[in-house]
């Protein structure tokens, strides 16, 4: 399945994703949000997680250790904003509120789920200090990231639910 992607805005340091998951609502949301799920499906095709903490409530953190196909590792500090179970996630990087570094662009995001039958309609906000922040992260292919981390994210949750049913 397709993520369909909207960095177009000349107004606003945003990217829009949106994309279908063929799973209930709150099975992606147990795939989002459960550290078991999220090492197996965050980042790209070859990409791995070998440390991966989430304590999912309102001030709550998540680090995060991402490894690159070629073994580079990235820590990820990120805090919850807002969780509204099955509903709503945001969460934003740990140094959001700090002034912008240069070529360290930091994000909130928004993530909503939508009931769509048995399946679930998502829609992720990425926010960004400026738009030069924002062309500079996708043209570092966040996107493509993304949307090979959300086609895994996507296997987990249709075999979770087939577990379930």
């Amino acid at each position: 399945m397709t993520m369909q992607t909207d960095a177009s805005s000349k107004d606003e340091a945003i990217v829009v994703f949106t994309r279908t998951f063929n799973a209930p609502r709150n099975v992606v949301w147990d795939v989002l949000t459960d550290p078991k799920h999220v090492v197996n499906w965050y980042g790209g095709v070859g990409f791995s997680s070998p440390v991966c903490k989430m304590d999912v409530r309102p001030g709550g953190r998540w680090s995060h250790v991402m490894r690159t196909p070629d073994g580079s590792e990235f820590p990820l500090e990120f805090i919850f904003v807002e969780v509204e179970k099955p509903k709503r996630l945001v969460w934003k990087d740990a140094g959001y509120d700090e002034a912008p570094k240069p070529h360290a662009p930091t994000r909130m995001m928004t993530a909503t789920l939508e009931e769509d039958g048995k399946r679930t309609k998502w829609t992720l906000v990425a926010r960004f200090h400026t738009i030069e922040e924002r062309d500079e992260t996708m043209k570092r292919g966040f996107a493509n990231v993304l949307g090979e981390g959300c086609d895994k994210l996507d296997e987990i949750a249709m075999k979770v639910a087939e577990n379930a049913a």
